[in-house]
């Protein structure tokens, strides 16, 4: 018998598991990609009687894998909150998916173990920009507010990590992120025992959150903004949590954040008002490639001639 942990590669997904192998020890092959790479499933190759774990990865994207993996005789557990298309059943099949726009991976898992390692959850929660649920945990556990301000920082440094076109762009990939982080019993612990890991991503960040001054606004409004980044491994870092800093400063508007791809097209990042965190996923699906939650979605691959459309379609959907 062979147990695999799938997983996204940001916050979320790292923590989520963290969570549940302190809970739930076991040896596992680990499955996961930068934070755009979701089809994960389908390099898992399963026999009859293993056990697959799969955490924040959408299961619209990931069904015929999930069937094939299925159809071998594998159980599976699947924990996420991104629109899963139709659940399917199956008696080896066992969901745990909530899409509500305040609820995350790690903030599942945290209910599915009874807060045994809350923690870990708190610093999910806040890398995937849940600040208000983030905070509403840690007051439900008594967190010191001493460590507020540095799990804060540590989730997002986590979820910066996981951002870009390959491994290559990241400062560590998210498989040996995972095993450096999940060594420690609470975030605490690692902070204070790793310090030269978490110093490596917040410098990293920092650097690269300053080369934002180089953005370009393509389109501004009171409800929407589009800003533009170069073809940059510095960019394709950023792109998400700069979304995040963006909506954070201006909660009443939408953002997106286009990165170009070498003359081939564009990623695509956006993020939801925080005052109405609905349509990113809807606005995504519209094209190839798209798709997310409410808050938050994006677009791996817009091509170059539907850049003009997609803003007519994002600033639309919130005007």
């Amino acid at each position: 018998m062979t147990y695999h942990d799938v997983f996204n590669g940001d916050a979320d997904g790292i923590c989520a598991l963290i969570q549940l192998r302190l809970a739930e020890p076991r040896d596992s092959v680990l499955v996961t990609g930068v934070k755009r790479d979701i089809a994960l499933l389908q390099q898992v190759r399963s026999q009859a009687g293993d056990g697959i774990t799969v955490l924040d990865i959408a299961l619209e994207k990931n069904s015929t894998a999930l069937q094939a993996v299925l159809a071998t005789g594998a159980s599976v557990f699947y924990c996420d909150h991104h629109f899963p298309g139709d659940l399917p059943v199956h008696p080896r099949l066992t969901t745990l998916i909530n899409t509500a726009p305040e609820v995350c991976t790690s903030l599942l898992v945290d209910t599915y173990l009874r807060q045994a390692h809350a923690h870990w959850a708190v610093v999910g929660a806040f890398g995937d920009n849940l600040h208000s649920s983030a905070m509403a945990l840690a007051r439900s556990i008594k967190l010191e507010p001493a460590l507020l301000d540095a799990y804060e920082r540590l989730g997002i440094c986590i979820n910066y990590n996981a951002y870009g076109a390959s491994p290559a762009d990241l400062h560590f990939t998210p498989q040996a992120l995972y095993q450096r982080l999940s060594v420690h019993v609470t975030p605490a612990a690692f902070l204070q025992e790793d310090t030269a890991t978490f110093a490596a991503l917040e410098a990293g960040y920092q650097d690269d959150l300053a080369l934002t001054t180089q953005a370009t606004r393509l389109f501004e409004a009171e409800h929407a903004a589009v800003i533009l980044l170069p073809d940059a491994p510095w960019a394709r870092r950023v792109s998400g949590i700069f979304g995040n800093l963006l909506v954070n400063q201006a909660p009443e508007r939408a953002h997106a954040v286009v990165t170009e791809r070498a003359g081939q097209g564009y990623l695509v990042s956006v993020r939801a008002p925080l005052q109405n965190r609905t349509g990113a996923d809807a606005v995504c699906r519209r094209f190839p490639g798209g798709g997310g939650r409410a808050a938050a979605a994006g677009i791996n691959d817009l091509p170059l001639e539907q850049l003009d459309t997609f803003i007519d379609v994002f600033q639309r959907q919130y005007r």
